[in-house]
C-alpha cells in the first residue's frame, strides 16, 4: 500500500498536499483498493466556498458510490477534467493523474489537524 510521506491524510481517505494557500485533493491508495474500479467521479462544487468536513464531491465505483469530504475550509478552484473521461486514473495514479480537485484554502491552522503518514498508516493497519 502506497502512503506517501509528504502528504497530509484524513480519517476519510482523502490525502492533501499543500503548496502555499492552495491545496490538492485525492482519494488514498488505500481508498481507491477498497472501493474497486471507479467508474464516475462527480464533483459540482467548483467556484463554491465550504467549509472542512462538507461533501464536495462523490466517487462511484462498481460497487458503491461514496461521498468526498472537504478537509480544508476554502474554495474549490480547478477539478480535474481529465477524470470525466478517464475515471479509472484514480485506481492507476490515485496521488499523480488522479488527483480531483484543487482548492484555496481559508485557515491555516486547520492544515495542524491532518493526519501525517504515520497517523493514517496506524488507522489503516499498514
Amino acid at each position: 500500500m502506497n502512503i506517501p510521506s509528504d502528504l497530509k491524510y484524513t480519517k476519510d481517505h482523502e490525502w492533501i498536499k499543500i503548496e502555499g494557500d492552495t491545496a490538492t485533493i485525492g482519494i488514498t491508495d488505500f481508498a481507491q483498493s477498497e472501493l474497486g474500479d471507479i467508474v464516475y467521479v462527480e464533483v459540482e462544487t467548483v467556484d463554491e466556498t465550504l467549509d472542512a468536513e462538507e461533501i464536495f464531491g462523490t466517487v462511484e465505483a462498481v460497487k458503491t458510490v461514496s461521498d468526498l469530504f472537504l478537509p480544508l475550509s476554502g474554495e474549490i478552484v480547478e477539478f480535474n477534467e481529465s477524470l470525466e473521461d478517464e475515471p479509472e486514473k484514480v485506481n492507476s495514479d490515485p496521488y499523480g493523474e488522479g488527483w480531483m480537485i484543487k482548492m484555496k484554502f481559508s485557515d491555516a491552522s486547520q492544515v495542524e489537524g491532518l493526519l501525517s503518514s504515520d497517523d493514517y498508516k496506524a488507522i489503516v493497519g499498514a
